[in-house]
């Protein structure tokens, strides 16, 4: 009995020890092959592997004029689980910061949901972007510090205070963006607004990773097998912009004081020659440790400088649009070239008038399109919304004149390279048939005819209409980048999109802003020399008259095609027709001249009240 019991004892005890050996066999295998920990704490002792920030592309003009650039700048990178013992008192009095600061900082470089890639083991941003100064007086410190390090990078830096809100800005990255992109991590930068968001992959260039090896006192002891296993950076790829920057800068200084945006295309490629938005703000208020302050002063300006008015202003293109009206009655054979219609100081029918100022009539098209008559393009609606023998109902007709619109560039956003466009408004048959429950005609939204009612657009679009004409029936999608370094932009920005009106019907609308400058409404774009087409408009909001000017020159080899929309400004005559026509010399010519300075030099003096308006 007693045998029998020590060899139970000893199966027992075999049992155990065995256990044993396997509990420490799966551990180790937890440890080294199915985790992570045990190797990031030995890599961490032995290795450190450090960041190699790229150089951002550079951003010149059409003429290779600077925009962009970099300029060094520095963080301070901290190691968790290295910098136990540091003199915090010390260190903060290094970096000129509170010991608050301190703590909070530190704080949130551990909360996972703010930095949800923390790791106690590697690199984590404790302060950005210090200038050679600050860095200087700090390296002298660095040895009392362990666990800090500092990480060499480059920051964006604008040579001129011009166009803000084309090129945009960088800033640290969200926690969104870190999710969305495994290429950053918290503490990088990416492009926030304009060009520098919607660039940012050919900007950002690629990081490259250097690997130092430490000793067990954890300092370094130089690069691990002399470099073989670092990666290199791919520096940023350099993009050229459509913008001329003196027009711009000539742009934004005429529309100083006021509220609205002059955008000009180059008509033969859709090269955007300048955006220009009222009010913006100098690029350079973006760089730096004050930028998160700067940006909420702007935010909270009731102005909204921070709004590009030129892709997100939706507006009345007031009479402009009569030229899009003019091409849909063409086409559709509603009118002639021969077509004249009364003008009774207005379009009067049925109880119903649209008042117009006083000029020769009954009209033609060609000096209807001088004149900008009201009440010629009334007329073309209300004929072409109740002919029962092309259309066999109102909302048919509708439907068609909406395809017109939309060819044109209206309704949609046209898609250029900048992040924010709008679409504008383009009503259509069910729009209507909903507010007027099925019952509406011709007279009902008689409107829409000279760009009022229901109709919005955005200044690009406006342009656009310009570059359109200019071409006689199609445009290329407006781009604000000409070149990409070693890469083709899309090819979206150089094909050919062509409206549903012929070309000859084109010409007639050219004749007719040609007379709009020579003897009509456009009489101040008359520049010696340059034949520029024009038209102007006035757009009713709210009692407050926006000033608008569309146009193009030379006229038969269109170099620039541009929109002025200057909010409350009255007249088109007023602000719209001279800013465009210097702003035309100023691209065709090179400069202005000495009276046409003189001119710009008035109206940039000229501010005014803003009043309501749509935005």
């Amino acid at each position: 009995m007693a045998d029998y019991n020590r060899e139970k004892r000893k199966y027992v005890i075999g049992a155990v020890a065995t256990g044993i050996v396997l509990i420490y066999i799966v551990r180790l295998f937890t440890l080294q092959i199915m985790s992570d920990d045990y190797k990031k704490n030995a890599d961490s002792n032995a290795f450190l592997k450090k960041i190699q920030y790229p150089s951002r592309g550079v951003i010149t003009d059409r003429n290779g004029k600077l925009l962009v650039y970099n300029q060094p700048s520095y963080d301070i990178m901290v190691v968790m689980n290295e910098q136990q013992g540091v003199d915090t008192l010390d260190l903060c009095a290094s970096l000129g910061i509170t010991k608050e600061y301190y703590i909070k900082r530190m704080d949130e470089i551990k909360d996972r949901h703010r930095n949800p890639g923390y790791s106690r083991y590697t690199q984590q941003l404790f302060m950005s972007q210090l200038s050679s100064e600050e860095f200087c007086v700090f390296q002298e410190k660095l040895f009392r510090f362990p666990g800090f390090y500092v990480q060499r990078r480059s920051i964006r830096q604008y040579q001129s205070p011009y166009a803000a809100l084309v090129l945009g800005d960088i800033g640290e990255v969200s926690p969104a963006d870190v999710e969305e992109d495994e290429y950053y991590q918290n503490g990088d930068f990416i492009g926030k607004q304009g060009v520098e968001r919607a660039y940012e992959k050919q900007l950002r260039g690629e990081k490259g990773i250097q690997i130092l090896l430490r000793d067990a006192r954890g300092r370094i002891k130089g690069r691990y097998m002399d470099g073989k296993l670092d990666t290199k950076t791919v520096p940023g790829k350099n993009l050229t912009l459509g913008l001329d920057l003196e027009l711009q800068a000539l742009g934004e200084r005429l529309m100083e004081g006021k509220l609205g945006s002059i955008v000009a295309i180059e008509p033969s490629t859709g090269e955007v020659l300048c955006m220009v938005s009222s009010p913006t703000y100098d690029p350079r208020m973006m760089v730096g440790r004050q930028r998160g302050k700067n940006h909420l002063a702007l935010s909270r300006n009731p102005l909204k400088p921070l709004l590009n008015r030129s892709i997100m202003g939706q507006y009345p293109p007031g009479s402009t649009f009569k030229t899009t009206q003019a091409l849909t009655f063409l086409q559709e054979g509603i009118i002639t070239p021969e077509t004249a219609y009364p003008c009774y100081h207005g379009f009067i029918y049925r109880g119903l008038k649209v008042g117009c100022h006083g000029h020769a009539a009954p009209a033609k098209l060609v000096p209807a399109i001088g004149t900008s008559c009201n009440a010629y393009f009334c007329w073309g609606l209300y004929y072409m919304f109740g002919n029962r023998t092309k259309y066999k109902n109102v909302q048919e007709a509708m439907t068609v004149w909406k395809d017109y619109m939309v060819s044109m560039g209206f309704g949609y956003k046209l898609g250029i390279d900048l992040p924010g466009e709008k679409r504008g408004l383009i009503p259509n048959a069910p729009f209507y048939d909903k507010a007027y429950r099925g019952s509406w005609n011709g007279l009902t939204v008689i409107s829409i005819s000279i760009g009022q009612g229901e109709v919005n657009a955005t200044p690009l679009q406006i342009a656009n209409l310009g570059a359109t004409i200019a071409n006689r029936g199609y445009f290329i999608t407006p781009h604000v980048v000409k070149q990409i370094q070693d890469e083709q932009i899309d090819t979206l920005y150089t094909r050919r999109r062509y409206t549903k009106v012929e070309a000859r019907h084109y010409e007639t609308v050219v004749q007719g802003m040609r007379r709009a400058v020579l003897a009509g409404t456009c009489r101040k774009a008359n520049i010696p020399g340059i034949e520029v087409c024009g038209k102007t408009g006035t757009a009713q909001n709210r009692g407050h008259d926006h000033s608008v000017f569309m146009g193009f020159a030379p006229m038969n080899d269109p170099k620039i095609a541009i929109a002025v929309y200057v909010e409350n400004g009255g007249w088109g005559a007023d602000y719209g027709v001279p800013l465009g026509a210097l702003m035309i010399e100023q691209y065709l010519n090179g400069k202005l001249s000495p009276e046409s300075e003189k001119l710009a030099e008035m109206y940039q003096q000229r501010h005014i009240g803003y009043g309501t308006a749509d935005r």
